[in-house]
């Protein structure tokens, strides 16, 4: 049989002759037959064949989005919890609302009549040098709207853009039947921030913004009109979303020449009937004296609502 040369492009030297067989030293043949046999080869192995495989591109597109929901995710998180933290400090600096005062702007229509104008009060310290002062309640008027019959112009100038709610007025007079005094609850909507505005310096910025005088017919106080009201004053408790307001009078039916606040009327060193009368100190006192029985109207709401 013809020899056949390696081909070329076998990547391996050709193989040499095979060494020839002969007797080990054993005594046993070489290889892998009998001795005598022909050699056997083992079967070729086939040509390896490898196919190229298509490249699979990269799905960035998708990846992208998740990367950027991820991050905007990551980012509201972030920012949410920023705000909490934010807001948190915010609600720690912001002055915590008085106990009862949602509740106090109900008392209006919720208290009985009795518990909001008592018919009779007594005000120790309330007259001049400390004397104890005894009223009496003689008129009440209907619960009305803010309006000029009810307030004073510059006071219900400066409630309406807070929520000027209703006004409440009574009038009493003293134990000798000879001064009268109107009171009014003024219950607005502002805020316990807004309301702690109010106060400082109320009564000296409405000027002689003076608040109206109750007439009661058939009553000492038949008479109490603009012309008598002598001493007045204004107070706004930072703790009540409420101003109380006082105009005291002669029960004679005297006229004044010119109303004056109760902290000048009170002032050392004045000899005028009003300030002898001791109006001015009336109607200052007694302002306080209705910021007392306003807070205890509302302290039953506030021990229930404390209690859920």
């Amino acid at each position: 049989m013809p020899s056949t040369a390696p081909d070329a492009s076998w990547p391996h030297p050709a193989p040499g002759p095979l060494p020839a067989r002969g007797p080990s030293s054993s005594g046993r043949a070489h290889g892998f037959g009998a001795p005598g046999a022909p050699l056997s080869l083992p079967p070729e192995a086939p040509v390896e064949t490898t196919t190229r495989l298509r490249p699979v591109r990269e799905r960035r597109a998708g990846r992208a989005v998740a990367v950027a929901a991820c991050a905007v995710l990551g980012t509201g998180l972030i920012g949410g919890a920023l705000a909490g933290v934010w807001l948190a400090a915010a609600e720690s600096e912001k002055p915590a609302e008085p106990a009862g005062y949602t509740e106090a702007m109900e008392l209006w229509h919720n208290a009985p009549v009795d518990t909001l104008f008592p018919r009779t009060l007594s005000g120790p310290g309330a007259g001049p040098g400390a004397a104890t002062r005894t009223w009496t309640r003689i008129v009440v008027a209907p619960d009305a709207a803010c309006s000029p019959a009810a307030l004073a112009q510059n006071l219900l100038a400066t409630l309406r853009p807070l929520g000027c709610e209703r006004v409440l007025r009574a009038t009493y007079t003293d134990a000798t039947a000879s001064g009268v005094i109107t009171v009014g609850l003024v219950f607005t909507r502002a805020d316990a921030a807004t309301q702690r505005t109010l106060d400082p310096g109320l009564t000296t910025r409405m000027g002689q913004d003076v608040p109206p005088a109750l007439a009661g017919p058939g009553t000492v106080a038949a008479r109490f009109g603009a012309k008598q009201r002598a001493g007045w004053w204004l107070n706004a408790p930072a703790d009540l979303p409420v101003v109380v307001t006082a105009v005291s009078g002669f029960a004679d039916g005297r006229p004044v020449d010119g109303p004056q606040p109760a902290d000048r009327a009170m002032a050392r060193g004045r000899t005028d009937a009003v300030a002898q009368s001791g109006l001015g100190h009336e109607a200052k006192n007694i302002t306080v004296l209705f910021e007392q029985l306003l807070r205890t109207a509302v302290a039953p709401k506030t021990r229930e609502k404390d209690a859920r």
